[in-house]
């Protein structure tokens, strides 16, 4: 097994990291058992006005790991604009410990630019009045060591904006200022019906808040199932900010959210065109590179999210499926965006 595999199964003395929380010491649900995700506190934007983080090359380290969606988002984007060479990238484990997200897939199990063990450790260091959790996406300023930024909501736009600098020749405008609006619009739907709509299923403590989430996930399937019946992408033939936010739901869908979450009313793989539109996006490289099931896998049903008193881990899905020919091409022609 690799380290980091090892490290799933052995117990561990939980260590304190000041007022730092653990997740289960983070009351996310209101009072009709329906989940309620904590606000990010990292909130400073990227520019040159006054307060805002400087956009400066070599200064920032991205910690993630392929398990979660609002941090695969930002290795997205990071590979389709080239800013992988100028943002550092750290990565935790898949399987969260009590003790939070830990860089056990490093050498001594340290990550090797910031030198802690745990994530929390620089939440703790960065702020002592914080109380939630440490998370990820975690942006950190190397020249400080400290947390600078944890806001997911916006991160992927401040890459795609203000870091325009820096990106690589030919890379795609994926929050051109003519869509930005309608983006934005739809981003807001994404997140509330889809990407934390599968969260408000599996996290529910009543049957009403699961039902409610269980049918807004599926509503809104349905309508994107018809807007994608129109066009290759999101928005017609340009690949954008929302095309990448969508994807990382669909592509832990079948594999995890269908069971662990309990959104069982239809797979991914049933939606003619929500299908062929995911299979042509992992097609491209930085979609597919950003793609690793097997932490998805890990994550969701090894982790704190299942309920697997006995560590077994599923030995399916077929994962060739994605390889497989999509007819996006056929319905809409040859796409541009090759990476």
């Amino acid at each position: 097994m690799a380290n980091g595999e090892n490290r799933e199964t052995i117990e561990k003395e939980k260590i304190s990291f000041g007022n730092v929380a653990t997740a289960e010491e983070v009351n996310e649900l209101s009072k009709s058992g329906a989940f309620v995700r904590q606000d990010n506190y990292f909130i400073t934007p990227f520019g040159d006005k006054e307060g805002e983080l400087p956009v400066e090359a070599g200064r920032y380290r991205l910690i993630w790991t392929p398990l979660c969606p609002w941090a695969t988002r930002q290795v997205i984007a990071f590979k389709l604009l080239g800013l992988e060479t100028v943002i550092s990238v750290g990565t935790v484990a898949p399987v969260r410990t009590e003790n939070g997200w830990e860089f056990s897939l490093d050498k001594d199990g340290v990550d090797p630019v910031l030198g802690i063990r745990y994530l929390p450790e620089i939440y703790a260091k960065t702020a002592p009045e914080y109380t939630g959790r440490a998370t990820v996406p975690t942006i950190v300023d190397v020249k400080t060591g400290k947390v600078v930024n944890n806001d997911y909501h916006h991160l992927t736009n401040y890459w795609e904006t203000v870091w325009k600098p820096f990106h690589k020749e030919n890379a795609p405008d994926l929050y051109s200022e003519d869509l930005r609006g309608e983006i934005d619009e739809l981003n807001g739907i994404l997140f509330h019906e889809i990407n934390n709509g599968v969260y408000k299923a599996g996290f529910s403590q009543s049957q009403e808040a699961y039902e409610n989430a269980y049918d807004l996930v599926f509503h809104r399937l349905d309508w994107l199932e018809e807007r994608l019946s129109k066009g290759r992408y999101l928005f017609g033939d340009r690949l954008t900010d929302s095309d990448i936010r969508l994807y990382v739901t669909l592509a832990r869908f079948d594999i995890a959210y269908y069971f662990a979450f309990k959104t069982n009313r239809n797979r991914i793989t049933d939606f003619e065109n929500i299908w062929n539109y995911a299979k042509d996006l992992y097609s491209i490289r930085a979609f597919k590179e950003a793609t690793d099931f097997d932490a998805i896998k890990r994550g969701y049903l090894l982790g704190n999210h299942a309920h697997n008193p006995y560590n077994i881990l599923p030995k399916g899905p077929d994962l060739s499926i994605w390889d497989e020919p999509n007819n996006r091409e056929e319905k809409f022609g040859k796409s541009k965006y090759i990476y």
